[in-house]
């Protein structure tokens, strides 16, 4: 064999070496392109959470002040929700009037009581450790919140002639709410929260916890609400 063919078929060779390699190259540059980096999600519901996330990344950042981020939850946005008595992303009507209302009046106090929600009752108990029942949690709460020493039961803080008693359509929060829930006027109390709701202590078996006073049963047993001046008793120690 001469050697112009052998030099010939060096050169064929090489050529297809080229070519196979850059068709690998380029095979590797189309799998990196669709191949998600570690830890993204696959499939039809991941890909679905991607784009849920992005078009909300993209509402947040158009819905934000230019040259600014959008805030993030104030500790009282927060503090509700970590107890479930706001829903997390946009809040309901409902959640937003209660979070306003919590804000504006009483919050201490409320912010306070909201604390010892699944503290467990306990018949004439009157602290964390010993549990509580309705009146014990009220008092508690009022004297260490704003200095206000309560009567220890329900029909006494009900009677207390230092309470102004006010009608439900003027409830606000951190009034006291009364119920007749033992076929007696003032056996139960409990503290408004606000948009309908109240904190108490109800019964033995149960803790501490929100309810909604619309509901039929403590509807048809509300029997009164009072309110405490609670600056001036902020202002003054308690002298009970």
């Amino acid at each position: 064999m001469s050697l112009a063919p052998v030099a010939l078929l060096k050169r064929l060779a090489s050529a297809c070496l080229l070519a196979a390699g850059c068709a690998a190259h380029a095979q590797g540059v189309a799998h990196a392109a669709t191949t998600p980096p570690p830890g993204t999600m696959t499939g039809a519901y991941g890909q679905s959470l991607q784009q849920q996330q992005a078009a909300a990344d993209k509402a947040t950042t158009q819905a934000a002040p230019a040259g600014r981020h959008a805030p993030t939850q104030d500790a009282v946005s927060r503090f509700l929700s970590e107890r479930g008595l706001l829903n997390g992303g946009a809040e309901p009507s409902g959640s937003s009037r209660l979070l306003a209302s919590v804000r504006d009046t009483a919050s201490e106090l409320v912010l306070s009581a909201m604390n010892f929600l699944g503290v467990r009752y306990k018949l004439g108990g009157n602290s964390v450790e010993n549990g509580f029942d309705c009146s014990g949690f009220t008092r508690h709460i009022f004297e260490m919140s704003v200095g206000l020493v309560l009567p220890r039961r329900a029909d006494e803080q009900a009677r207390d002639s230092s309470l102004l008693s006010i009608r439900r359509d003027e409830l606000k929060p951190g009034d006291l709410v009364f119920f007749n829930t033992m076929r007696r006027t003032f056996s139960h109390v409990g503290i408004y929260v606000g948009e309908g709701k109240f904190i108490h202590a109800p019964r033995t078996g149960s803790a501490v916890r929100v309810e909604d006073m619309r509901d039929s049963y403590w509807a048809k047993r509300f029997t009164g609400a009072r309110r405490a001046d609670l600056k001036a008793a902020a202002e003054v120690p308690a002298a009970r």
